[in-house]
């Protein structure tokens, strides 16, 4: 059984943990996937998406799961609410905390925010991105990509490219797919690199070749130009031509290598249009398993609640 009340990140969640989450997801996307897409398991629940950087798969993903589960769902915009008036995190929280919902889906520049909140508030809290900390959710409906495409994740090697720096995704599939037992290849410009990355279990490539030599499955970061402050490369045609994944580059993976991206792709820098779009590709193919993904933590947190609360 699941047991936490919230989802903050995977560093505090188990292998056995994360594995309960992909197995629930999978049932869940049978469901998705099905004719019949109506559950009452969180009829009388509400969830509430509190969202202060854009979000388009995050988010929407979050409401239809909670959507098809019977919850009754509420998306609060920042740019027009209280905090726009000077209100905090923890007083928008315990606000919220009295309407007496059961879950909110925050993401937020600052990392420790969701935590911060978690600590002030009944309800369950998931993140849904926290500054350059971690993006759980992501790395989770990456994981059960990779799974239902490869058959497992146990002895993979997963070649990671971009804004490793920047990249909240990276850090939760690091941590994720080291518990499950995958080898992690992190490469990207040095300006792009966190110091002492490899202390965590990453292995740092010299070039795209290494990294994604005998590859079962390769991913590209989008740049984060949101949280740079300029010139940590030339310019998008030399940083797609010497980091960025093309089929030239991916005959180095194996034959049976698929491409991830968390989305949304810079065509033509971080992913040519052609990888995009070709066979090895499973982006569209993620966006679903992120839906399936949020439907199993709601159901996990809501047992634990319903159990343990």
């Amino acid at each position: 059984m699941f047991k936490h009340k919230d989802l903050l990140g995977l560093k505090d969640v188990t292998a056995e943990e994360i594995t309960e989450i992909l197995d629930v997801a999978d049932d869940m996307k049978k469901y998705l996937c099905g004719n019949v897409r109506k559950s009452d398991l969180l009829k009388g629940k509400t969830l509430v998406t509190l969202f202060y950087e854009n979000s388009t798969r995050t988010r929407t993903s979050f409401e239809l799961a909670g959507k098809l589960l019977g919850a009754s769902e509420v998306n609060i915009s920042v740019a027009t609410s209280s905090v726009q008036k000077g209100e905090t995190l923890i007083d928008t929280g315990e606000t919220l905390d009295a309407m007496k919902i059961d879950f909110v889906v925050i993401r937020h520049p600052m990392a420790g925010a969701p935590k911060l909140l978690a600590e002030h508030v009944k309800a369950s809290v998931l993140n849904g991105g926290d500054g350059m900390h971690e993006h759980p959710t992501q790395a989770l409906l990456d994981m059960l990509t990779i799974r239902e495409k490869l058959g497992k994740i146990k002895g993979l090697k997963v070649a990671i490219l971009g804004d490793i720096k920047h990249s909240r995704v990276a850090m939760s599939n690091l941590i994720g797919l080291k518990k499950l037992g995958a080898e992690v290849y992190f490469y990207a410009p040095a300006t792009m690199m966190p110091k002492d990355i490899e202390k965590l279990g990453a292995k740092t490539a010299k070039s795209r070749e290494e990294a994604i030599d005998g590859a079962d499955a390769v991913m590209g970061l989008r740049i984060q130009l949101e949280r740079q402050n300029g010139g940590l490369f030339p310019s998008l045609s030399e940083y797609s031509r010497f980091y960025g994944v093309n089929d030239e580059i991916l005959k180095y993976a194996k034959k049976t290598a698929i491409v991830l991206h968390p989305g949304p792709v810079n065509r033509g820098v971080e992913l040519t249009p052609q990888v995009i779009d070709g066979d090895k590709s499973v982006v569209l193919e993620q966006v679903t398993s992120g839906v399936a993904v949020r439907m199993a933590l709601l159901k996990l947190l809501s047992e634990y609640r319903e159990n343990c609360l």
